[in-house]
């Protein structure tokens, strides 16, 4: 498919109807072909309807803003929200569609002015320069450490509750998830518990109905509590939706020639709790694989297409490219080595899927305030230990903020990385505005050692899921 033909289907009007407007006379047709800067995304809902019903109640206006859970998780956006569609989405209102509240969507809520249309734009500046949402969470009371300053260049400078910025995660292809939240604070009830295999789906399924409770009251500021049965509806739609990559502009169909990319197949991919977890995790005990992607591997340079082979070779960096992994919280201090020789998939280790098998926070120096990304924008939060005083200084606390324990500052869960096209930027915090940045970042923060040509086939690859 060529792009003015992409071009030709925004024209309809459909798109943007298809957007998260809530509008009860429309559904989305499955596999609605959603133009982005690499091909083409779709959503596969498994529902069985032939379309993906729009009026329920994840379109709805259930607080008292003007939000839905559509406000935020776009179809077009692997059902998330890019920095590109905030930006787009301010163009259209003004700064007025209901992404943009005060509660959350702006840097700060207090001492701003958003009467105006410069005082919008300066307040929600990072939902439309990052994708950005601000996330408020006080520490426990019983935390082992207390924040001694946060330099926020926005205002919110409270200690006794810290200002997160954070990316909206996909409400689609959920039943691969091993935590919900970045942080994991809705895995499960109290945070601290963790979904396991002897428990899921249902620990998933109750995680994600608290979940849409605490959307609700939150992002939409909500005054009444949902019902079990719009729960049940919100939790029921998101687990029908699997969202990828069908179509890229340099390899053409993704399911194509042999191949297994796109939604419909990735509905059929095979999922439990610790189905390839590399630290033998696997309750079935089945040993661990580093190839974690085969979509592609029936396509080779047969075919003479050059696009196709970059992809093929993509996968085989993905899941081959030796990675010495130092440093990382939660994955070198759990096993005692100091030097883990491994690759992508030591982290990626779900098949077809590419998150956390099992749920793993880890710290890879994302949040780091001397990170090679640029967290410049982001505020620079001072943390001290109890019991031996250190200091540590951090963009963003992650799960500590949950747990209390030092031991998790800067811990974050790694996300799905199907329909990665459709929703830059990338990390926690939106520091990489694109894949080549974050190949960027892993090759300086591992000395991956990436040629050129191996970036060009892994970002290829990327943009394929």
């Amino acid at each position: 498919m060529k792009k003015t033909h992409l071009v030709a289907l925004c024209a309809t009007g459909l798109l943007m109807t298809a957007s998260g407007s809530g509008d009860p006379n429309h559904n989305l047709p499955n596999l609605f072909p959603f133009p982005n800067n690499a091909g083409v995304a779709k959503t596969f809902s498994t529902a069985g309807r032939g379309d993906i019903d729009l009026s329920g109640p994840f379109f709805q206006s259930l607080g008292t803003n003007g939000r839905s859970c559509g406000s935020c998780h776009k179809p077009d956006q692997a059902w998330s929200i890019s920095a590109e569609g905030a930006q787009q989405a301010f163009q259209r209102s003004g700064g007025n569609d209901p992404m943009f509240r005060t509660n959350d969507g702006s840097n700060c809520d207090h001492n701003i002015d958003v009467s105006t249309l410069p005082g919008r734009r300066e307040a929600y500046s990072l939902l439309t320069s990052r994708g950005l949402i601000r996330v408020a969470i006080a520490p426990p009371a019983d935390a082992d450490f207390t924040v001694v300053s946060v330099n926020n260049p926005y205002g919110c400078g409270e200690l006794d509750v810290v200002s997160t910025y954070r990316r909206p995660l996909p409400t689609t292809n959920l039943k691969f998830l091993s935590a919900v939240m970045w942080d994991g604070r809705e895995s499960t009830p109290p945070s601290t518990q963790k979904i396991s295999f002897a428990t899921n789906p249902g620990d998933l399924l109750a995680d994600l109905a608290h979940q849409a409770v605490d959307a609700t009251e939150g992002h939409a500021q909500g005054t009444v509590k949902l019902t079990a049965l719009q729960q049940k509806q919100i939790v029921n739609f998101e687990m029908s939706l699997y969202s990828a990559q069908s179509l890229t502009f340099r390899a053409g169909d993704l399911d194509g020639h042999g191949a297994t990319g796109g939604p419909e197949e990735l509905a059929k991919q095979r999922f439990f709790i610790g189905i390839n977890d590399p630290l033998g995790g696997n309750p079935k005990g089945t040993a661990f694989s580093p190839a974690i992607f085969d979509l592609f591997e029936d396509w080779t340079k047969k075919h003479g297409d050059d696009g196709r082979a970059s992809v093929l070779r993509g996968q085989e960096i993905f899941n081959s490219k030796r990675i010495n992994i130092t440093g990382v919280a939660g994955l070198n201090d759990v096993v005692g080595v100091a030097t883990i020789p491994g690759n992508c998939g030591t982290c990626h280790d779900s098949p077809n899927v590419g998150n956390h098998s099992v749920p793993l926070p880890i710290d890879i120096g994302v949040a780091d305030v001397a990170s090679a990304l640029d967290t410049s924008y982001l505020p620079v939060v001072t943390l001290k230990q109890k019991s031996t005083g250190k200091y540590r200084q951090t963009t963003d606390p992650g799960r500590a903020l949950i747990t209390g324990k030092w031991a998790d500052i800067g811990k974050f869960k790694g996300p799905v990385l199907r329909s990665l096209a459709a929703r830059a930027p990338y990390f926690h915090n939106g520091s990489a505005a694109t894949l080549d940045d974050v190949l960027d970042f892993y090759n300086a923060r591992f000395t991956v050692g990436l040629t050129a040509q191996e970036k060009r086939d892994l970002v290829n690859f990327l943009n394929a899921l």
